[in-house]
């Protein structure tokens, strides 16, 4: 917190305030003390009032609160003549660093100053994702579609718990583009919901953080390996694997960075039911046949299983029947089969997740 905290250079940024009173002294009771950081934050709280001052302490934590009290509670008593000289000191210490500028950027930089690279990277997650002091506040703001994606393939149970606690009005619009059948599920749960565990609400909110939360930050921010990843994504098989193998041979670990953010065809295996039943509608059935002919048994079997046996048959029959294909084809056909994913997931139509599989949200 930049008013409690003291640089060790702060007595050399003033040589004096007005007064002939030397930097960081006030006079109390005839004498000179020098005051503490928080003992300087503390006075000018205290002359700012509950007007002004409160909207700073809404922005400190508990502890940095109780830190603030206890200097208060020691300042002991304050001259209009100190404050004055406080002030000054204030004001000069920031007119002598020049202009400000408040962005990402430097806000990062100083939080690193103090903080290590972890606790940064939660805390500026959490700022470039959707508006809000808490998760169900971010929730509010995300866009209702995009969040009833998401909930569309969580137990009814948790999106009960979900959509009461967001803003009742967001929770009604996301109620209405849930499948119809889920919503009233979902209706019905919420009329006899009971208290929810605090342990139970942390773990949803967690989930909703690493899982969902992430998820929408990485689309408005990627660093460059995820900007490579898309590009690489692009490229036919023949190609992504030439460079694979030449940055393996320069920088395995940017190598295998790159390959873990990729979303390949054998990913789409890895998508929940609904979503794969979801991109079966929007596929062209000789892309689907073309595709999935050069494709392992694990992706095979689950397109496969998200059809009625009669769709599946005809397909495995349309499949033998093109008999041999080129590589080529194969490669285009899957590479379209991706992109219509990614599409889907930009509309907020399927979720594209990279995470294990057992990461299901309980209530």
């Amino acid at each position: 917190m930049a008013l409690v905290s003291q640089s060790k250079d702060e007595n050399a940024a003033l040589a004096s305030t007005p007064g002939g009173v030397p930097n960081g002294q006030l006079q109390v009771g005839g004498e000179q003390r020098l005051l503490k950081g928080d003992e300087k934050a503390a006075a000018l709280l205290l002359a700012l009032g509950p007007d002004y001052g409160r909207p700073i302490f809404d922005e400190l934590d508990e502890l940095e609160v109780k830190q603030l009290s206890r200097a208060m509670v020691r300042l002991g008593p304050i001259t209009q003549e100190m404050l004055d000289d406080l002030m000054i000191e204030f004001v000069t210490t920031i007119s002598s660093n020049g202009s400000l500028s408040g962005n990402t950027d430097s806000t990062e930089r100083l939080l690193l100053s103090f903080l290590p690279q972890d606790k940064v990277d939660a805390i500026m997650e959490e700022i470039r994702g959707p508006a809000g002091r808490n998760m169900w506040e971010k929730l509010s703001n995300v866009q209702a579609d995009v969040l009833a994606a998401y909930l569309k393939n969580e137990y009814p149970q948790t999106i009960a718990v979900v959509l009461s606690k967001i803003a009742t009005e967001h929770a009604s619009k996301v109620l209405a583009v849930l499948p119809e059948e889920l919503a009233m599920d979902v209706v019905t749960r919420m009329l006899g919901l009971d208290p929810v565990q605090k342990e139970i609400l942390e773990k949803i909110e967690m989930t909703l953080r690493t899982e969902f939360m992430s998820t929408l930050n990485h689309t408005k921010r990627r660093d460059s390996h995820e900007q490579m990843a898309e590009i690489f994504n692009a490229f036919d098989r023949q190609t992504e694997a030439r460079f694979i193998t030449n940055l393996e041979e320069v920088n395995r670990d940017d190598a295998e960075r790159i390959k873990q953010l990729m979303f390949t065809f054998e990913d789409l295996a890895k998508l929940d039911m609904s979503a794969i039943q979801t991109l079966l509608s929007k596929l062209d059935k000789r892309d689907l046949a073309l595709a999935l002919k050069g494709a392992n048994d694990q992706v095979k079997e689950s397109f496969f299983n998200n059809m009625s046996s009669r769709a599946a048959k005809m397909l495995q029959d349309d499949m033998q029947g093109m008999g041999p294909v080129r590589l080529k084809d194969v490669d285009e056909a899957q590479t379209r089969m991706v992109a219509t994913a990614k599409d889907l997931a930009a509309k907020g139509e399927i979720l594209i997740m990279k995470s294990k599989a057992d990461d299901q949200m309980i209530a």
